[in-house]
C-alpha cells in the first residue's frame, strides 16, 4: 500500500465496475449522487476491526469483504427496503499488501451485485489496523417502512434463513479441532460469508408481508428481544422448530450444544419477524413461535437457561476470539 498510494489504488479498485440503476454518479468525484424515487433514504452503518469483527488467518480478503456488506444490506431489507448503495471507508496500514484490499473490494462488489446495489464511493486511509466502514443505502419503492415495532398478540414467529451455523463456525475455529474436516466446512462457510435470504423479504415487498421484521445478527433470542420491547409484547419460541439434525451431529463431535449456536450464536443474517395469524407464509419461512400478550423472550414457556446473544462492549477489553459483530 505504501509503494502503491491512496489515488493509484482507488483507480485499480474501481476499474471496470458497473454501478446499479440508482447510483448515478459513482467514485470519482467529491460525492456520491444515488436516486431517491420516493423522496426517502433507508440508510445504516456498521464498522468491522480486525481482530475484533475478523481475522485474517480465518477468513480471506474476499470473503471479509463480502461479509461486511452482507451484515449492511440486511440491516436495509430489514427495514423492507431493497439495497441500492454502499459508500465504504477503509483503513489499513501502510505495509498491508495491495492484494488484500483489493480482494476485499473484490468481495464488496460481488455481495453488492447480489443484494442489488452497488459500491457508489467512500474513503481510504492510513490507520494502526484494518478497519471497515460501510454505509447502506435502501428504497422503499413508496411502501412503509417495516420497523421492529409492529407485532400484535397473536401473529406467528417466523424465520427465513439458517440458524446456528455461523455460530458452529466459530466454533470450529476457535477450537483444536481441524479446520480443513470436511464435515466442518458448511458451518466454516456460513461464518466466512453470511447468505442473508434477501429474496425471502424482498419478494413479498408489496404483498401482505411481515408485522415485525429485524435481521439475526446478535443472536435470535436477542434480536427477538429487541422486536418484543420495541413491540410492548413477550414472545414465545418453541425450540422444536428449530431442530436441525446435521448441526446437532457437528455438534457433538464438539462436546458442545447446538440450541445454543442456534438461540444465541448470530452472525447469520437470517431474518425473523412475526405474521398475522391469517397470513400463509411465503415461501422461505418457517414458523418457529408465538407472540403472546406480556414482555421479554421465552423458550418452550420458560426462560432461557444460557445466554441470548452477542454484546460490542462486552468483555471488550479480553482478547478477541474472532468474528463477531
Amino acid at each position: 500500500m505504501r509503494e502503491l498510494g491512496e489515488f493509484a489504488l482507488i483507480d485499480r479498485i474501481n476499474a471496470g465496475r458497473e454501478q446499479a440503476a440508482h447510483v448515478l454518479l459513482g467514485p470519482g468525484d467529491d460525492a456520491a449522487l444515488v436516486a431517491a424515487p420516493d423522496g426517502r433514504f433507508v440508510v445504516s452503518t456498521d464498522m468491522l476491526v480486525e481482530g475484533r469483527h475478523f481475522r485474517l488467518d480465518w477468513s480471506s480478503p474476499r470473503d471479509i469483504g463480502r461479509k461486511a456488506i452482507a451484515q449492511n444490506a440486511a440491516d436495509i431489507v430489514a427495514m423492507g427496503a431493497r439495497p441500492t448503495a454502499f459508500v465504504v471507508a477503509l483503513g489499513c496500514p501502510g505495509e498491508t499488501e495491495v492484494a488484500v484490499v483489493e480482494g476485499i473490494a473484490d468481495g464488496m462488489w460481488a455481495e453488492a451485485g447480489r443484494a442489488g446495489g452497488s459500491i457508489a464511493g467512500g474513503d481510504l486511509v492510513h490507520s494502526a489496523q484494518l478497519v471497515i466502514s460501510v454505509t447502506a443505502f435502501g428504497d422503499l419503492g413508496g411502501q412503509a417502512a417495516i420497523t421492529r415495532s409492529g407485532a400484535t398478540v397473536g401473529d406467528i414467529v417466523a424465520v427465513a434463513g439458517e440458524l446456528g451455523w455461523s455460530g458452529a463456525g466459530l466454533a470450529v475455529l476457535s477450537s483444536s479441532a481441524d479446520s480443513s474436516d470436511p464435515a466442518f466446512a458448511h458451518a466454516l462457510a456460513a461464518h466466512r460469508v453470511p447468505q442473508p435470504p434477501y429474496a425471502a423479504v424482498v419478494d413479498v415487498f408489496g404483498a401482505e408481508g411481515p408485522s415485525a421484521l429485524t435481521d439475526i445478527s446478535d443472536g435470535l433470542l436477542a434480536d427477538l428481544g429487541h422486536l418484543a420491547t420495541a413491540s410492548g409484547v413477550a414472545i414465545e419460541v418453541h425450540s422444536a422448530a428449530l431442530a436441525d439434525a446435521e448441526l446437532a451431529a457437528l455438534a457433538q463431535r464438539l462436546d458442545v450444544d447446538a440450541g445454543q449456536w442456534i438461540l444465541a450464536g448470530g452472525e447469520e443474517h437470517a431474518f425473523v419477524g412475526t405474521w398475522p395469524a391469517s397470513t400463509s407464509l411465503p415461501p422461505g419461512w418457517r414458523p418457529i413461535g408465538v407472540v403472546r400478550a406480556g414482555s421479554g423472550v421465552t423458550v418452550d414457556g420458560a426462560a432461557p437457561t444460557g445466554g441470548t446473544g452477542w454484546e460490542s462492549f462486552r468483555g471488550a477489553d479480553a482478547p478477541s476470539t474472532g468474528d463477531r459483530r
